[in-house]
Order: structure tokens, then sequence, then C-alpha cells
């Protein structure tokens, strides 16, 4: 089962890391590309406000080691 993660999860895996740091998206395990991250959004549709991080184009294939950690290989 998968869960959705808050943005105080997201904040809480990130506040250690160099904030210099390039991040990229891990798509889809069929065809592991990085990809970059463009805008940040929050949408509220009805009683729920959510927010979404935008795609912005491929960087290139996942690293090996990337792949292996997500058990994508």
């Amino acid at each position: 089962m998968s869960r959705t993660l808050t943005v105080g999860q997201l904040i809480h895996q990130l506040h250690t890391l160099d904030h210099d740091q390039p991040v990229f998206l891990a798509i889809n395990p069929d065809w592991p590309f990085a990809h970059r991250i463009d805008q940040v959004l929050t949408v509220t549709d009805g009683p729920a406000t959510v927010v979404y991080i935008a795609e912005n184009g491929q960087e290139g294939y996942l690293p090996p080691a990337v792949r292996t950690e997500l058990s994508w290989s």
C-alpha cells in the first residue's frame, strides 16, 4: 500500500540536506529517468487543499545506485 507524503514529512526529510544540492524526481521504474522540478502549486479542491510539484523535463537516466535504493532494479 502506498502512502501520501505530507508537506511536513517532506520538509523533515529535506531539512538536513545542503540547500544548494540539486533535487530531481524519480518518476517511473519502467523508464527510470531523473526529472527536473518546476513549480510548486497549492490547489484547493472542495474541502481539501493539495500541494503539487510540477515536473520540468528529463535530466537523464537514474544512476544504478538510485534504482537499487528504490528497489527498481
